[in-house]
């Protein structure tokens, strides 16, 4: 979905719906967006969920908790990161986060350069309805076959 390269604004709930790793992935801005520059997501995310281990080769990531809590892994560090809470992931350094606390948690997803957004709309589905998908396994065959392609390698749990 492109929103226009005059500029625009979007409210509450607006935006390319994505289900994704049992969540719900609103793309704000993507790469048509942007000239490619930045992908800004509102991800409203399960209470169990789990990113596994994963290098972002041509991306840099960054999360802006809005509700709830996260436990994010970024190289050998680990923050529990709550509401206002900022993270900066750097690409080429390993990370996972999960939601922590027992309750839902949203956040923004920002990357930059642009791509993110289609790594999750070929690994997800388009969102029936702007609400949590009833939750299901992650299929990782797909994933493992998908990820090369935008430049994300997943890795092995820690021992």
């Amino acid at each position: 979905m492109t929103f226009g390269g005059e500029g625009y604004a979007l409210a509450a709930g607006d935006g390319q719906g994505i289900w994704f790793f049992n969540g719900l992935y609103t793309v704000k801005a993507g790469g048509p967006d942007t000239r490619d520059a930045v992908t800004v997501i509102e991800a409203h995310m399960p209470a169990d969920l789990q990113v596994p281990p994963h290098v972002h080769h041509r991306e840099d990531e960054a999360f802006y908790v809005l509700d709830g809590a996260l436990s994010i892994t970024c190289g050998d560090r680990t923050w529990t990161a709550g509401p206002g809470a900022f993270a900066l992931l750097p690409r080429e350094v390993p990370h996972s986060f999960s939601v922590s606390g027992g309750d839902q948690a949203r956040m923004l997803q920002l990357s930059w350069p642009a791509q993110f957004e289609r790594f999750a709309a070929e690994m997800g589905e388009p969102a029936a309805a702007m609400t949590l998908p009833e939750p299901r396994e992650v299929d990782v065959p797909k994933l493992l076959r998908i990820a090369p392609g935008y430049g994300i390698e997943m890795l092995p749990p820690p021992a």
